[in-house]
């Protein structure tokens, strides 16, 4: 294929609720929807998960934006791709900016699978037919709001809860969860809230059953998270620390981790995603898709790379409706009894909502 034009458009968009985590609270999402279009006309579509703040990592809005103007979009303009996996060749004399270009990255597989008619979750290698979910509760103001919350989400049929820690909000927050839910499917997500000196506090996650605590230690970390993996019992799944098949790699051969989240933006797109989904298949490490508060176009690329095999635990694909009053996409991602069903459409398997985007939409700029 030959990229004739990007559209980048900056979307704003406001939460249903408040969300929480050890880092801060999000209420408005702005994100960069790309649009690339081939030389037949045929549009991909991608999104950008980075915030309007550094809180995730050091990637915002504005720098996507400059980094997709400056840089990716004139690397990729009329360029001949004869397959996504070439993206990352294009893109290798730029470093880091991850999410940036896995929004771009994320548009060219679009186009790919539509050229070829087939799925993306196809393309990509997946075989499944539906995906299960689970759902992330941000920090609460209290643990009744909590507890109401976790109830709504198993009638939902949820398959699992992911809920947010930090200090001060861990041991006892889990244990009240505990006594209402002693067997229902559940995690810690830290955020990178504690560190080594806190081994006792983590120490005492064992007692509670828990599937996972998510990236406990440094968001650059996995020589002290394997120190601390060989204390605890608790599994510990890596997230902000993996951001490359070689992160994922030294891990593994650490012992950082038992578990990997892979998150499509962070690692850099759909190729490197899948990259590190087939080494941990050969290292029986499981994993699953984490969630970044994506409209329709993210949560339906989400959807198909969770259809590979080792995707083996429920991710953090919400339905739509969860989050947005009216998102982007139609049909929207829906969820029944937990499941959501992979879209066998030609590309991410879902249209976009011109008139919705329209009104999301702050600024827009096309390149040709």
């Amino acid at each position: 294929m030959q990229i004739k034009e990007v559209v980048l458009r900056h979307i704003k968009m406001n939460m249903k609720f408040d969300f929480t985590t050890s880092f801060g609270t999000i209420r408005d999402k702005e994100f960069i929807l790309v649009e690339v279009k081939d030389e037949n006309g045929i549009s991909g579509w991608g999104e950008s998960v980075a915030f309007s703040a550094p809180w995730y990592n050091e990637e915002t809005l504005k720098t996507n934006w400059h980094i997709l103007e400056d840089f990716l979009i004139p690397a990729l303009l009329h360029t001949n791709i004869e397959h996504p996996d070439n993206v990352n060749t294009v893109f290798k004399k730029f470093r880091k900016n991850n999410m940036a270009k896995a929004a771009i990255e994320g548009a060219v597989w679009d186009v790919y699978a539509k050229q070829t008619g087939q799925s993306l979750a196809h393309a990509l290698g997946g075989q499944k037919k539906e995906i299960e979910v689970g759902i992330s509760i941000g920090i609460q103001k209290n643990t009744g709001e909590l507890v109401s919350l976790i109830e709504k989400a198993i009638q939902d049929g949820y398959k699992r809860i992911k809920i947010k820690i930090k200090p001060g909000m861990d041991i006892k927050l889990i244990s009240e969860v505990r006594k209402h839910f002693p067997d229902v499917p559940l995690m810690a997500d830290a955020n990178s809230a504690y560190s080594l000196n806190d081994i006792e506090r983590l120490k005492a996650l064992d007692d509670y059953k828990l599937m996972m605590v998510e990236q406990p230690l440094a968001s650059d970390d996995i020589i002290d998270h394997a120190s601390l993996q060989r204390q605890i019992e608790t599994p510990i799944c890596l997230d902000e620390s993996i951001h490359s098949y070689e992160d994922a790699k030294k891990a593994i051969e650490l012992g950082s981790c038992k578990i990997i989240n892979i998150k499509i933006g962070r690692v850099g797109g759909l190729t490197e995603a899948k990259r590190i989904h087939d080494l941990c298949l050969e290292n029986e490490i499981p994993v699953w898709c984490g969630g970044m508060l994506e409209a329709g176009v993210g949560r339906a690329h989400n959807v198909a790379i969770t259809s590979l095999a080792n995707f083996i635990l429920p991710g953090d694909t919400a339905a739509s409706s969860r989050y947005w009053e009216k998102d982007i996409i139609i049909p929207e991602v829906t969820v029944d009894n937990g499941m959501i069903t992979v879209p066998d459409r030609p590309g991410i398997g879902y249209d976009l909502d011109l008139q919705a985007v329209h009104s999301f939409t702050v600024f827009e700029k096309v390149f040709k």
